[in-house]
């Protein structure tokens, strides 16, 4: 079942939820409305039980880690280990304490905050694969979307183009997934564990267990996914 903690040397909770087991089809039908190159073939994937976050990391959690005195921004022991100062404020006066989602971090930034999540509690924590990432997304179904084919309903489970007001909102204020997911679609895009390849789902072999594209010699392109605010 889902459960709680809080975030070590401060009173603020994550809460994570359990993914079952299973298979899904990766991947987007060629039918379907606004498909893009890299969206398929679909592809049948099993993934192992995983936990996932239930809301998007927030401003206050990502704080405690890098407010943390303990952790070097600049240790001669292992690099970079929390993000530098930035040089302007990259919330843009969106939000940020109170259940806003953290944003404007690179993909590193986010594997230091996972990292130092393991270092404080003896827990593992890393970024979700792309596949575990749409799995968990798609909780189940089948359907264009988590909760139908009926595009009139988005309005009820994500923030984007049409009721965002150009601006991310607090997390969590929208209705989940079938699998306790919030913000899934939508708000800001989540970093995946996966280097991007544009032929990602092509050279995927059908049946594939837990597939992931390792990092390669160049830095980027890493996967996003989700969406966010400023997407129809």
């Amino acid at each position: 079942s889902a459960y709680r903690f809080a975030l070590p040397g401060s009173a603020i909770e994550c809460a994570m939820v359990p993914i079952p087991a299973g298979s899904f089809l990766m991947g987007s039908s060629d039918a379907e409305k606004n498909r893009k190159p890299d969206e398929g073939p679909q592809r049948n994937i099993s993934i192992s039980a995983f936990w996932m976050g239930a809301v998007e990391v927030t401003r206050d959690q990502f704080d405690v880690f890098y407010k943390d005195a303990a952790t070097s921004e600049n240790s001669a022991v292992d690099a970079v280990t929390r993000p530098s100062a930035q040089y302007v404020d990259l919330s843009w006066g969106m939000g940020k304490e109170g259940g806003y989602p953290v944003n404007s971090m690179s993909q590193f930034a986010a594997l230091m905050y996972c990292r130092w999540l393991y270092n404080k509690t003896g827990i593992f924590y890393r970024l979700p694969t792309e596949a575990e990432w749409e799995y968990a997304c798609r909780a189940g179904t089948s359907t264009r979307y988590y909760f139908g084919n009926d595009e009139s309903q988005l309005d009820k489970y994500a923030w984007y183009e049409d009721n965002s007001n150009n601006k991310f909102q607090k997390t969590g204020s929208k209705l989940p997934n079938a699998w306790g997911l919030y913000d899934m679609l939508g708000n800001v895009s989540e970093w995946t564990l996966d280097h991007y390849d544009a032929k990602r789902l092509e050279n995927l072999a059908d049946n594939t267990a837990n597939p992931v594209v390792a990092p390669n010699k160049s830095k980027y392109p890493k996967t996003l996914r989700g969406g966010g605010y400023k997407y129809a």
